[in-house]
């Protein structure tokens, strides 16, 4: 199977279940939850679906089981809206890309910081 399909049907499977997630799916749990990104397998029977969950880590936790406990209606709904051979079997998994790029600016930011005070100093000191 081509790459180019399968990265249209990636892109066609997070725009689907994004919009299921924002507008079908009514469980309390699933609180402000983002899909950052979905990997189909080749042979199209499994989909790893990496989703963003803003809040501390009990809203992540309870978020992700949330839509786990979906996955049957959101993989219902993917096979009504896509017509492919197989609908694939769905995991959610957290993306953590989102606080890790935040976590390396803060501490690229901590470390200009401290390449410029000795120079601040230096320049005081002349």
């Amino acid at each position: 199977m081509s790459s180019r399909r399968i990265l249209r049907i990636n892109e066609l499977v997070h725009e689907e279940v994004s919009d299921i997630i924002q507008k079908k799916l009514k469980d309390p749990d699933v609180g402000f939850v983002t899909v950052s990104d979905v990997d189909v397998s080749v042979d199209l029977r499994h989909a790893n679906i990496y989703v963003t969950v803003y809040g501390n880590e009990a809203a992540k936790v309870k978020s992700i089981n949330g839509l786990n406990r979906a996955r049957g209606f959101i993989r219902k709904e993917i096979g009504k809206r896509i017509k492919l051979r197989f609908t694939p079997e769905i995991y959610f998994k957290f993306d953590d890309t989102l606080e890790r790029s935040s976590r390396i600016m803060e501490i690229l930011k901590k470390i200009e910081d401290e390449k410029t005070i000795p120079k601040v100093i230096e320049d005081i000191n002349d």
